[in-house]
């Protein structure tokens, strides 16, 4: 939409859009665009708050007195956290990762989950005939010990032959959420998208590695693997769990 909207603007047109991925947007260059800190797949934050949906349209519509620019705005609130009544019922999860002993490792931690959730992945994988967990070529186990050689020690070699080490980086990153996902998918109850969400990044030791990764990312010499750690790992709509205050576009806008 970005990229139409530059020929409709040609015709007289005047167009706001709103972005949900700023980089993305930074390199487009719409006329007007509005970013928002949201989950991806809700432009408008949260279902079932009209004030707050509201407040995002007016923004998005005041863009429109702007010349075009580009004109990229940054939205200042973040969506609120609250789930709507129809969200907050219904899902039971029979599997309950415990406070971990003090001494054990996140390497153990981890692999004690997939443990677990290992019978309900292949539950689901029986329902559904197909998962998108395999495109790395490895196991979850092989997965879990690649991402934490990354987090934890010098950069592993990659085990994939057409996949350098940051590109299986960020698909092993991507897999080990989608065997998590698909996992408590199977389990009974209705669940929303917001409640998985949420049990991944508060309860699992898996979203405290994808943290550490994104430590190791944000640090990193290489822009390419700066951004991926700042965009991919952790969810902007989480980063209050993890205190994580990172406005790495405030100072962007600054250098430019």
């Amino acid at each position: 939409m970005g990229a139409l909207s530059h020929y409709l603007e040609r015709d007289g047109i005047a167009t706001a859009g709103i972005s949900l991925i700023r980089p993305h947007t930074e390199k487009i260059r719409p006329p007007r665009a509005l970013w928002v800190p949201f989950e991806l797949g809700r432009p408008l934050g949260v279902p079932g708050d009209r004030a707050f949906q509201m407040r995002v349209l007016r923004a998005l519509l005041g863009i429109l007195d702007s010349p075009s620019g580009p004109v990229l705005r940054d939205y200042p609130e973040d969506a609120p956290g609250a789930m709507t009544t129809d969200e907050a019922g219904g899902w039971s999860c029979p599997v309950s990762f415990d406070r971990p002993p003090a001494e054990e490792t996140l390497d153990v931690q981890i692999h004690r989950e997939i443990l677990q959730l290992q019978p309900w992945y292949d539950l689901a994988f029986e329902r559904r005939g197909r998962s998108t967990f395999g495109e790395a070529g490895l196991t979850i186990e092989q997965v879990v010990d690649f991402l934490l050689a990354w987090a934890t020690g010098p950069r592993p070699e990659s085990p994939h032959p057409q996949l350098s080490s940051p590109q299986l980086m960020k698909l092993g990153a991507e897999e080990l959420k989608v065997f998590y996902l698909e996992a408590v998918a199977a389990q009974p109850g209705a669940m929303s998208g917001r409640q998985a969400a949420d049990w991944f990044w508060g309860e699992t030791a898996a979203a405290r590695l994808l943290v550490a990764l994104r430590e190791v990312c944000v640090k990193a010499d290489e822009p390419d693997i700066q951004w991926m750690g700042r965009n991919l790992m952790v969810p902007r709509d989480q980063w209050s769990r993890f205190g994580i205050e990172d406005r790495w576009w405030k100072v962007d806008d600054a250098k430019r």
